[in-house]
């Protein structure tokens, strides 16, 4: 009976952890390439080529990892191609999955939670398990993974 108590919390427990990581905000609203465009603005729905845009879809509520997801991939980029940020050649978009008006792009993207996905004009990759694994702890790996993704799709 013991045994059994202790499984139930244990189970309980673990979905309790899950469903709060799936939760992970200071700042509800979404923000494009630059600090302050909001997302209506700011959404890219394809890309042209030679283009890459770079998205960041997180929900209304955000722990600390997933603000770690959001500020490590922005500094990457920043760092590692300024220049083709600068240019408008990748673009970082943040986008809340919560809110209304963004339901095309993710279904077009098809997005089904917090997800870190760079899209080139005709490949996908999608870094969002190396990106909640690094961006606390190890960013300069995430920042690797990125830069790999990235010099791949030219």
């Amino acid at each position: 009976m013991r045994k059994l108590v202790i499984l139930s919390f244990s189970i309980l427990f673990m979905l309790f952890s899950f469903n709060s990581f799936g939760q992970c905000s200071k700042n509800p609203k979404c923000t494009g390439s630059k600090k302050g465009v909001p997302c209506e603005s700011a959404k890219k729905t394809s890309v042209e080529k030679g283009e890459i845009t770079v998205y960041y879809f997180h929900n209304t509520r955000r722990c600390a990892t997933c603000q770690a997801v959001e500020s490590e991939t922005q500094k990457a980029l920043d760092k590692l191609y300024a220049e083709k940020v600068k240019n408008g050649k990748i673009t970082f978009l943040s986008i809340n999955i919560e809110e209304e008006g963004n339901e095309k792009l993710i279904e077009e993207l098809e997005i089904s939670g917090q997800t870190l996905l760079i899209v080139g004009s005709d490949k996908k990759v999608n870094l969002t398990t190396d990106a909640f694994m690094y961006a606390k702890t190890k960013p300069e790996k995430l920042e690797a993974e990125i830069k790999k993704a990235i010099d791949k799709m030219g």
